[in-house]
């Protein structure tokens, strides 16, 4: 059931996506097991088809949307089972970059996975990403850029949040075509993602270090 799941997910198939996991909650399956087994199964996949070039833009989009539509319909049975989301995540495209295709899917693809997103869109200033990281106690910053003309931004805005939230109680991942894991390092970017899948990936293995 949890591959059919995967499959549908995969295809865009809102309909099916909502059909298949009632029938796991009518099964007795937990709303965790159905999010890891099924959602985030489907997200791997096309992360992983992504990466070899197996399929492109639109069918990452379509596959997070199909996620998202399977998180609301488990929504109300996660609030009833007390289940907290994952680590709460601010993401954002920073200052002079007004592009919000990659931003878009890497969001979507966090929040099928169960992390909380604050997505604060685009041409984002420095103090903008702190103000939220303070205010919802958040762990992770994700920040994104299209052009290579704003990786001065990207570098500017992590010095800001490194000098604003005590060291060790962030952690900052960027991502775009423009990046690079050396340029990452070279800043104090803790991570650098290529694919959307990647994000969750790294959010995932921090988890409880946090």
């Amino acid at each position: 059931m949890y591959e059919k799941l995967a499959a549908v997910i995969q295809q865009g198939d809102f309909a099916a996506t909502k059909k298949i996991i009632n029938e796991l909650l009518e099964a007795g399956k937990s709303p965790n097991e159905i999010i890891d087994s099924g959602i985030n199964k489907a997200l791997s996949i096309v992360g992983a088809k992504f990466s070899a070039g197996e399929c492109y833009i639109p069918e990452m989009m379509v596959a997070a949307k199909a996620s998202q539509v399977g998180l609301e319909t488990l929504r109300p049975f996660l609030v009833k089972n007390k289940i907290k989301p994952k680590e709460k995540i601010v993401i954002g495209t920073v200052k002079g970059d007004l592009h919000d295709i990659g931003k878009n899917i890497v969001a979507m693809t966090l929040e099928a996975a169960g992390f909380k997103v604050f997505d604060l869109g685009v041409d984002i200033a420095a103090d903008q990403f702190v103000k939220v990281l303070k205010s919802e106690d958040a762990r992770i910053v994700a920040l994104s850029c299209l052009l290579t003309t704003t990786l001065p931004a990207v570098e500017a805005t992590t010095k800001v949040i490194l000098n604003s939230i005590p060291s060790g109680n962030v952690k900052i991942m960027i991502g775009g075509p423009p990046t690079t894991d050396a340029y990452a390092k070279t800043i104090g970017a803790d991570f650098r993602g290529e694919l959307a899948y990647d994000a969750v990936l790294q959010a995932q293995s921090w988890g409880d270090n946090l």
